[in-house]
C-alpha cells in the first residue's frame, strides 16, 4: 500500500458461505467473482468511501488476454480510476533494481506456477511456464523435477533464440523470485545445472508486489502516462507516467512453445 509501506501477505482464498475456495489456481483465475470478494475483503475497508485508486496489476507473461481481462474485472470492486498491467517478471526486475537495458533471465517459482522469462531492454522477448510450484515441493523428487523443468525451459529458449540475448542473459546470471527462492537447495541446484550465477531477490515471495509499488510510486509525480496503456479501465483523473525504464507492457505476442 503506497504511502504506508505495507504488504498484505495472505493466502488467495475466499469464503463463500461456510466453505473455503481458491479463486486463483495454477496461475489462472478460475473464479472472477471470488477473486473480487478476496480483494474486497483485504482492501475494501482500507479505502476511503470516495477513493478512486490507481491500481498496478502484475500478471504472468503467459497468462494472456483472458487472465488480464478477468483480473481487471475483479479489480473493479475497488472502484479504480485506472488499472495498469505489467508482466510479473518485469516487476521482479524492478524490485531487484537491476539494469534493464541488458538481457536478463527471470525465474519466478510461485505456489502453483513457475515461469521463466527472458527480458531485453525491459521488454519480454520469450517466456515458458510449467504448472509446478512450492506447493509441489513436499518431496525431494518433486523438488528435483521442478529444477529439471526450469533447466529444460531455459535450454529451450537458448535453442530457439535467433539472437544472442538468451546466451547473454545466461552469462549475466539468473534472477530468482517467488516463494521457491526460499526453498533450501533450489538456488544451489539451479546454479549448478545452468552453470551460472543464480541470485535470489531479497524477500523473493513479495518481489512482484514491491516492483509494482515502484511503478505506482512513479505515477504520483509524472505528468504523462494516461495514454501509454491501452487497457486502462477508466480515463485518468491525473495523468500517469511510464514505468521506470520502459512503458507498461502486457507481453502480448509471447507464445507458449513446446
Amino acid at each position: 500500500m503506497v504511502g504506508r509501506g505495507r504488504i498484505i501477505d495472505v493466502p488467495t482464498v475466499t469464503f463463500p458461505g461456510a466453505g473455503v475456495t481458491r479463486p486463483i489456481q495454477r496461475g489462472t483465475i478460475i473464479d472472477t467473482a471470488g477473486t473480487a470478494r478476496l480483494l474486497d475483503r483485504l482492501l475494501g475497508h482500507r479505502l476511503s468511501r470516495h477513493a478512486r485508486p490507481l491500481v498496478v496489476l502484475t500478471a504472468p507473461v503467459l497468462g494472456g488476454v483472458a487472465y488480464r481481462a478477468a483480473a481487471r474485472e475483479a479489480v473493479e470492486v475497488l472502484r479504480p480510476r485506472t488499472v495498469l498491467t505489467m508482466p510479473t517478471a518485469r516487476a521482479v526486475a524492478y524490485a531487484a533494481g537491476v539494469d534493464l537495458t541488458r538481457a536478463l533471465f527471470v525465474v519466478d517459482i510461485g505456489a502453483h506456477l513457475t515461469e521463466v522469462v527472458l527480458l531485453a531492454g525491459g521488454a519480454v522477448l520469450d517466456a515458458r511456464r510449467t504448472a509446478l510450484g512450492t506447493t509441489d515441493l513436499e518431496a525431494e523428487p518433486t523438488a528435483a523435477r521442478l529444477v529439471d523443468a526450469v533447466v529444460a525451459m531455459v535450454t529451450s529458449m537458448l535453442e530457439q533464440d535467433p539472437t544472442s540475448h538468451a546466451l547473454d542473459a545466461l552469462h549475466r546470471g539468473v534472477l530468482l523470485a517467488g516463494g521457491g527462492a526460499l526453498c533450501p537447495g533450489v538456488t544451489y541446484r539451479l546454479a549448478g545445472r545452468l552453470d551460472t550465477r543464480v541470485t535470489a531477490v531479497p524477500a523473493p515471495h513479495t518481489a512482484a508486489v514491491r516492483g509494482a509499488a515502484t511503478l505506482l510510486r512513479a505515477t504520483r509525480s509524472h505528468p504523462e502516462s494516461a495514454a501509454l496503456h491501452p487497457e486502462s479501465t477508466h480515463p485518468a483523473d491525473d495523468p500517469l507516467p511510464p514505468a521506470p525504464g520502459a512503458p507498461p507492457e502486457d507481453g502480448d505476442g509471447v507464445g507458449e512453445r513446446g
